[in-house]
């Protein structure tokens, strides 16, 4: 008979082994799945992995790693936060998309003129813009009990809704011909999120990402408030003895997952998007719960959590252009990873035990 055991305290070992096994054993059943499909589950596992750091083209492909990765990190940062104290915002892909709304707007509004205020004002704009949709399930929470997973998981779907109705009414580019879309963010200098150094990836998402990584690291170490999120979600009865206010820290984590989602909006729509579209969001916000878990809600691991994850996006859309993999493939491959990660980490806390029934 097998059965799970509780342990006496979780596993500290296991806990560190988790990410590196739940990556091998998204290899392992990756390649099973691309073999099934017909493909080499060597060439498709190298392929999206080792070409866009050592193939051919890398010298294209690598500064895209800043690229993708900025808004997995700073999403996942904030998301980060709230986990740790059991306050689970799901919606951070709403999040996102109102900050590119808010923040696109605010330069929209300005078009043509040309000013280097503009884009500061954008970045505040788009941080707003997540914030206020994050204080929706936020308030919700402390006014009335309700549960933050459903509520902010509902809201993604209404700003999508937000985000087609403003591609083809007010933000529409009215030189566009008819079609959905706002104007290109990258034709208009002040509003236009360019590359720090030239042929680098680094634009000042990037930058954000790498301030909110270190203000995460020194909360979470240093400061109270770092200590309050922490003791919340390992001990709530011990929080409240110490005088943690639930509602405040409600209030915080989801403004704070909030407003760095909404900014990770801003950063992509004036850069590497340039527009705002009806399908402007590719899934930054889910994807970014997985570089959280992945990165084990610690600062540092969510960067290298963030770096993995875009090496993905990038290497799937090299396998499915030179291999002929469907997306959909590499979806499901992106997915096994938070499986396994999940599905592992049940052992941090419990082991197998081996034994024979008891006779009756």
């Amino acid at each position: 008979m097998i059965r799970l055991e509780k342990r006496p305290q979780p596993s500290r070992t296991f806990a560190y082994l988790t990410p590196l096994l739940a990556v091998l054993a998204t290899f392992f059943f990756g390649g099973l799945l691309f073999a099934a499909l017909g493909k080499d589950p060597v060439a498709s596992i190298l392929t999206i992995f080792w070409e866009p750091l050592f193939g051919e083209f890398s010298f294209y492909y690598r500064p895209q790693l800043l690229i993708k990765g900025a808004p997995l990190v700073l999403i996942a940062i904030g998301l980060s936060l709230g986990f740790k104290a059991g306050i689970w915002n799901i919606g951070a892909e709403g999040q996102y998309i109102m900050g590119a709304l808010f923040g696109a707007g605010v330069g929209l509004a300005f078009y043509p003129a040309e000013s280097f205020l503009i884009f500061p004002l954008m970045v505040l704009a788009g941080g707003f813009g997540g914030w206020l949709w994050a204080m929706i399930p936020a308030v919700l929470k402390v006014k009335f009990g309700t549960n933050e997973i459903l509520v902010s998981l509902m809201l993604v779907y209404v700003a999508e809704q937000f985000l087609a109705s403003m591609s083809l009414g007010l933000l529409k580019n009215p030189e566009g011909f008819g079609f959905p879309g706002s104007r290109n963010l990258q034709q208009y200098d002040s509003a236009h999120n360019a590359e720090i150094i030239v042929g680098s990836g680094m634009h000042w998402g990037v930058v954000a990402a790498l301030i909110a990584v270190i203000f995460a690291y020194v909360l979470l170490a240093r400061h109270r408030l770092g200590f309050a999120v922490r003791v919340t979600g390992e001990a709530p009865r011990a929080a409240r003895f110490a005088g943690v206010n639930p509602s405040r820290l409600i209030l915080f984590c989801l403004g704070t997952s909030g407003l760095l989602a909404g900014l990770a909006g801003l950063f992509e729509v004036s850069g590497p998007a340039g527009q705002i579209s009806i399908d402007f969001n590719v899934g930054y916000g889910f994807t970014a719960i997985i570089v959280a878990f992945l990165g084990r809600l610690h600062p540092i691991g969510i960067v290298l959590a963030g770096l993995l994850m875009a090496l993905t996006y990038i290497g799937g859309d090299i396998a499915q252009s030179q291999l002929g993999l469907p997306a959909a493939a590499i979806q499901v491959f992106q997915g096994m990873l938070l499986f396994f990660l999940l599905a592992l980490d049940m052992f941090t806390n419990y082991r197998l035990h081996f034994g024979r029934t008891e006779a009756a």
